[in-house]
């Protein structure tokens, strides 16, 4: 279909509160101060829980995110309402309609989580005073507040996807499923790619929730590198978990065919926890900046409250690049053509089956995208340019050799992510375009994320001797 023969609906009417025109104002000014009382009071308690530190505590940890979620729930609707009541202007456009509607249901759902939560940890305190500490552990409290971020944003992303999904017209073209053609392998190979792909998917699981438990049981490992490698380690599941069951499923099943709702979905995601992982890297190069260069000062920067800023900004960064990227992509028909040449809904796959104009989308992917992409490679370079320079000012080899077993396992993991990079899209020209998708695809989704736990097992002494000492303890309960 071609799309000049779509009816689209571009905006939306804002009626506003049901108030006389005279009394506007006096509505505006209260709604106005009410606003900055939310905003400003609620940010009050962020900056005195994180400069206080008798405040270090489970319940006061929950509260700030709670604050944080309050300004942010005012903040998605109550600018635009004093907006429209100053300007007169009741339109609201269809993206930012569903923008708002999707961090509308987040945050709502996140205060729910969060005030459980709360919930939960008084009842510790009350219940089981005694035992407190050890259960309210920082892991499980900045689990708790990881796994609220994420089901609420799963949560929106829902009700955001069938809203879209029901908002086209009936004389849109309408793509009800795509087909996946999967790995281009023989059909009397399609065994030995399901066992191979198994074997790795479940090596990836198993050994990245290894360093996850491993650094949650050891208290040596309570350290900013292994929290961030902790969250490092549940992002190279989830991207992993993903795409290759979908895959795994279609090559049992024979069948090929994915929902536009799972499509959708899947993009999303994929995008998100891609980006997650950018960032994460990001994160620890600064970590071991701030170890190496500044190493008197390391306690009193890499802090508690920065580091868990840090994982939260990245995945609020995150969640709202690919939330972009799936609401320019939802608003797109499809035309009849419906055969997406991987194993999986990848975003530029997708645009190119559109049968509607994608100059926007392909804007904002060389924009939006590419300084997502950039900023954060720009920050492990720097870093490690200045890492460099401050052991050559005085080298010896034993200052050498501790910064290489302190940023040796990160560097071979940036080195691996970002090097398939250049080698698939730069230093490849015997495959063809299909075919270079494909090859990225699985190292991006399956190779990388299965090394890592390999690369920080084999090269960190402190994961062995945690290993080590897990193994131990497992014998001897036996």
């Amino acid at each position: 279909m071609r799309p000049e023969n779509q009816s689209c609906v571009s905006e939306f009417l804002l009626l506003g509160l049901p108030i006389w025109p005279d009394q506007q104002a006096v509505f505006f000014t209260l709604f106005l101060v009410l606003y900055l009382t939310t905003a400003l009071g609620n940010l009050l308690i962020i900056l005195l829980i994180r400069l206080d530190s008798r405040l270090h505590t489970p319940m006061y940890f929950f509260l700030s995110h709670l604050a944080f979620t309050d300004v942010s729930f005012s903040s998605v609707t109550v600018p635009k309402m004093l907006t429209n009541m100053q300007t007169q202007h009741l339109s609201i456009t269809y993206a930012g309609c569903i923008s708002q509607t999707y961090f509308f249901i987040f945050f709502a759902d996140l205060d729910s989580f969060l005030i459980t939560s709360m919930a939960y940890d008084r009842y510790v305190a009350i219940c089981h005073p005694l035992h407190y500490t050890t259960i309210m552990s920082q892991s499980l409290c900045v689990m708790l507040v990881a796994m609220s971020w994420v089901i609420a944003c799963a949560c929106a992303l829902l009700h955001t996807l069938l809203l879209a999904r029901s908002m086209k017209k009936e004389n849109h073209s309408c793509v009800s499923e795509f087909l996946l053609l999967g790995l281009p392998s023989q059909p009397d190979h399609q065994a030995m790619f399901s066992a191979l792909f198994l074997v790795l998917y479940l090596t990836t699981v198993l050994g990245n929730l290894l360093i996850i438990l491993l650094i949650r049981l050891d208290s040596r490992l309570h350290t900013p590198m292994y929290f961030f490698l902790s969250h490092l380690a549940f992002s190279d599941i989830s991207l992993s978990s993903i795409t290759v069951p979908k895959l795994l499923m279609n090559i049992q099943a024979q069948q090929q065919s994915i929902s536009y709702e799972e499509c959708i979905s899947q993009m999303y995601f994929f995008i998100l926890f891609g980006c997650l992982d950018n960032f994460l890297l990001a994160v620890m190069a600064y970590d071991r900046y701030v170890a190496i260069c500044h190493p008197l000062h390391y306690v009193s920067v890499m802090r508690e409250g920065l580091c868990v800023l840090l994982v939260v900004g990245s995945w609020f960064f995150c969640c709202v690049h690919a939330l972009l990227h799936t609401l320019l992509l939802v608003q797109l028909s499809f035309c009849a053509e419906k055969i997406i040449p991987n194993f999986f809904c990848d975003l530029t796959a997708l645009l190119k089956l559109s049968c509607s104009d994608i100059s926007l989308n392909e804007l904002v992917i060389f924009t939006e995208g590419g300084m997502l992409f950039i900023l954060p490679l720009s920050s492990i370079l720097g870093s490690y340019i200045c890492i460099g320079t401050t052991v050559l000012r005085a080298p010896s080899t034993k200052r050498i050799y501790k910064t290489f077993s302190t940023c040796g396992s990160h560097l071979s993991v940036v080195s691996l992510y970002y090097g398939t990079i250049a080698g698939v899209y730069f230093f490849s020209s015997s495959q063809d375009s299909n075919d270079k998708d494909i090859i990225s695809s699985v190292i991006y989704t399956v190779v990388t994320p299965m090394l890592n736990p390999f690369i920080y097992s084999l090269r960190n002494r402190d994961i062995k001797q945690a290993l080590e000492m897990f193994v131990y303890k497992v014998k001897f309960h036996k």
